[in-house]
């Protein structure tokens, strides 16, 4: 190199111009400022060099050349480009991905403001920035909280999972699942705080509206008309309702959790219950089954039941649901009347969403904790590894490996449903954001996938849907009849039951005043107030009423109202269950007849009558029997008959004819002395 010119032998020929002109300045005894100078040996670049030229004089100070010292920055310049790769590809994360992300200084300004935050809140970027996030964003009542986690995470103490309430642009409320992270510069000095979160909202509501249709349909079996009963696959009771104790005698506490067939049914009908039973866990409902059960005090009750097989989320029967009607009286009086019931019911590490990035090979760079937790594999089991070939199932390699190429070329995709299956076989389902990931030069180096896992919102949706397909079923097949009003006392349910019992098919009966079109005027204010009462949340059983079929034939019901409420718990309108007990009544106005023609017959007879209890106690003594012995009724009642009014004489062949009596083994013509009260 000695003796060779320096800037035609050694400096790139685009650079030499510019080397050339800094080293006759510095000839001309000029100072000149540090430069960069790019080596190259071969025609390839080894070093960068920052120089600075200065001019070297002799010993009359006169000019003699110039002298260059340098400093090879060829590391720093790579490590420079390398943060800003970087701090490049963080803020494409940041921006697209698919959870709202805000960042904030250490004065609370907001800092940091993505896509997904400016769409669910109405707010762009634009509008955002600069902004006091707490006054600006945060509703007055939850400011403080808020600000007690931002203030927490400026002092290093980072937050996971905080609920945060937000009110968009428009005033609508959105909840945030929040992981306040607190932001450091280079030298560890912390800078501000990044939140990342997890739109929950519609996870709220429909768990809510799931949890609505789960306490409408528990409060239906407790308060139904009807005794109620479930058994898990095993056979074992998991409900008892208030009706089913009532009828029985037995409690809730005596039955869940014990047999039903071992311990409640008697020994002649176990097998065809069981066999019913189950029939209903193989997926074969049964309908009107007639058995006896026995009460806790051995008193048969003849019960009408329908076996309904319940089934999970998925499909899978979970055990039986009997609805039963207590046909007892009817079987006791007439052996005819059936009731059927119903089933009812039938960033990146710290994330509180699945993060991975893969090379353009298609090999993990990225599995942040929240990918690990939910799919079972650690970080170190998958960074290297082919993202689609080992974590994708075989039918879904095709799709996912065309967004990944996708995004590859710079297209991205949001919101590609990608199932996934954990180290342990469990399915989810995650919400991918696929981002294209660049170097410092704009250069594409891999994919990174932001998710949020739907799994348990498709499995809620899944389940609200299954519960109110139930209930539809349920309120469409019962054999009682079920009408339900809303709050403006329209119709909104008539079951199958009801036009078949009353004449009105439900086309004549929807979107009409239930009280004005159905009920007669004088039960019109009854009715009207059970309703009401309902519809201010205070339920009612057992409230009779008639009806008036289309035909003009009177009906009497027997109704439970119950009060039907949103999925925020708000009333929306009373559901009714009924029972025709129009036969019962009828029978029960005969008995009453019956029984009151016995008692004036008894009181007019020309001809001493009295009763006595078991006990031998006067329970009857009419005006015969008053005038010919002097004891008015007053004086007899209650008093024991053998021990007053019979002479002792007598009294223990009396006490011999009671008692063969009291047995079942009746007397007739026995001449019997009583003592008069002149006697």
């Amino acid at each position: 190199a000695m003796g060779k010119p320096l800037v035609s032998k050694f400096v790139t020929e685009g650079l030499q111009a510019s080397v050339g002109h800094v080293l006759l300045r510095a000839l001309n005894g000029e100072h000149t400022p540090s430069f960069e100078l790019p080596l190259v040996k071969d025609g390839e670049q080894k070093a960068v060099v920052l120089l600075n030229a200065t001019t070297r004089r002799g010993p009359n100070h006169e000019v003699i050349g110039v002298i260059c010292v340098g400093q090879d920055i060829t590391q720093i310049n790579a490590m420079a480009e390398e943060q800003q790769r970087i701090a490049d590809d963080l803020a494409r994360l940041i921006d697209s991905a698919n959870a709202p992300i805000f960042g904030v200084d250490p004065k609370g300004m907001v800092s940091e403001w993505n896509r997904k935050a400016a769409e669910l809140l109405g707010y762009p970027k634009e509008d955002a920035i600069g902004k006091d996030l707490i006054t600006s964003f945060i509703e007055p009542e939850n400011r403080s909280s808020v600000e007690e986690i931002l203030q927490k995470a400026l002092a290093g103490s980072e937050t996971s999972n905080y609920a945060l309430s937000l009110m968009s642009k428009v005033g609508k409320r959105y909840t945030v699942l929040l992981n306040a992270t607190t932001r450091r510069d280079a030298k560890g000095h912390i800078t501000g705080v990044v939140g990342v979160g997890q739109d929950i909202t519609q996870l709220n509501q429909v768990m809510a509206d799931s949890k609505r249709i789960a306490d409408d349909l528990t409060r239906l079996i407790e308060t139904a008309n009807a005794p109620i009963f479930g058994i898990d696959i095993a056979g074992k009771v998991s409900e008892w309702n208030a009706k089913a104790s009532s009828l029985l005698g037995f409690s809730k506490e005596e039955t869940i959790g014990k047999h039903l067939v071992s311990n409640f049914i008697t020994e002649e009908f176990k097998d065809s219950v069981q066999d019913v039973l189950a029939a209903a866990l193989s997926g074969k409902d049964t309908a009107n089954f007639e058995f006896p059960l026995f009460t806790k005090h051995g008193k048969r009750k003849e019960i009408l039941l329908n076996a309904t097989a319940r089934r999970g989320p998925d499909g899978e029967v979970t055990g039986v649901i009997g609805v039963g009607q207590d046909i007892t009286r009817i079987r006791e009086i007439t052996s005819e009347q059936q009731r059927n019931a119903d089933d009812l019911a039938r960033l990146i590490d710290t994330a509180n969403a699945p993060i991975f990035g893969v090379d353009l090979e298609g090999m993990v760079t990225e599995w942040n904790r929240k990918a690990a937790d939910m799919l079972g594999y650690t970080k170190d089991e998958t960074i290297g590894k082919a993202f689609v070939q080992n974590f994708i199932q075989p039918e879904d390699k095709t799709s996912v490996e065309e967004v990944i190429q996708r995004a590859m070329t710079g297209c991205e995709t949001a919101n590609f449903t990608l199932p996934l299956v954990s180290k342990m076989m469990k399915c989810y389902t995650v919400l991918l954001n696929a981002t294209t990931r660049r170097d410092a030069k704009g250069k594409i180096t891999g994919v990174v996938g932001v998710g949020q896992d739907i799994t348990e919102l498709n499995q809620v949706m899944a389940e609200s849907k299954r519960v109110a397909d139930d209930l539809m079923r349920l309120i469409e097949t019962a054999n009682a009849p079920i009408f339900g009003i809303d709050v403006q006392g329209k119709v909104t349910e008539w079951n199958a039951k009801a036009s078949s019992l009353l004449g009105f098919p439900k086309s004549e009966t929807m979107g009409k005043s239930l009280v004005g079109n159905f009920i007669t005027e004088e039960f019109k204010d009854s009715v009207r107030a059970v309703l009401r009462e309902a519809l201010m949340g205070r339920e009612t059983a057992n409230f009779e009423f008639p009806l008036f079929t289309k035909s003009g034939e009177k009906k009497v019901i027997l109704l439970n109202a119950t009060t039907r409420r949103g999925p925020e718990g708000e009333v929306t309108g009373v559901i009714g269950v009924g029972q025709d007990i129009t036969e019962i009544r009828e029978i029960t106005g005969e008995h009453e007849r019956i029984a009151d023609d016995l008692s004036r017959l008894i009181e007019t007879a020309n001809a001493p009558i009295f009763g006595v209890d078991l006990n031998g106690m006067v329970t009857e003594w009419n005006r015969k029997a008053a005038d010919m012995l002097g004891y008015t009724n007053e004086e007899t009642m209650g008093k024991n008959l053998v021990q007053h009014f019979i002479q002792p004489e007598n009294r223990d062949s009396v006490k011999r004819v009671l008692n063969r009596a009291m047995a079942g083994e009746e007397a007739a013509n026995y001449e019997l002395p009583l003592l008069s009260k002149s006697q």
